[in-house]
């Protein structure tokens, strides 16, 4: 099973009139540098099982591009694990539950950064968690399953196989 926690790219800073925070769209620069950035992973990341992603707009529209540039003909599916607000164990039975295929979440920081550094055991995420990031991680089978690190991959900057 291969997890990839996205951190939704970048939001309008302006809030829309009569609405609140989760209404913040995409910005039409971060609508065509995610989608560039995703392509450029697709392959890399390979088939996609399910993508879950937070219910606020800026990152249904994020998983929107990112099942797009994958190629992913499944279902897209909001859950509320990924809203900002949830503690990082909250994902843990989603994990569960899906543990047959590959899974992306998509949602916010620090959230997503939190949510890394606890399924690797790690006090922090030793990278920033930018717009659009993708943390790819990979549980191994066995007796205790672990959950090990695939890549890290910011817009606009090398991907990394190993993090220090």
């Amino acid at each position: 099973m291969r997890i990839f926690l996205v951190r939704h790219g970048d939001a309008d800073a302006e809030i829309p009139e009569g609405l609140g925070d989760e209404a913040r769209a995409l910005t039409a620069k971060a609508r065509a540098t995610t989608s560039q950035h995703f392509a450029s992973l697709s392959e890399r990341m390979g088939p996609v099982g399910l993508i879950l992603t937070s219910p606020l707009v800026r990152t249904v529209q994020t998983a929107q591009i990112l099942s797009i540039e994958t190629k992913h003909e499944g279902l897209l599916k909001v859950h509320r694990c990924l809203l900002p607000d949830m503690p990082v164990g909250a994902v843990e039975p989603v994990l569960t539950e899906h543990s047959d295929q590959n899974l992306v979440l998509v949602g916010h920081q620090p959230s997503m950064g939190a949510l890394a550094a606890h399924l690797l055991g790690m006090q922090s995420f030793p990278k920033p968690v930018n717009p659009g990031t993708v943390i790819a991680l990979e549980r191994t089978e066995g007796e205790t399953p672990q959950l090990k690190f695939l890549f890290y991959a910011a817009p606009g900057q090398q991907v990394l196989d190993v993090i220090q």
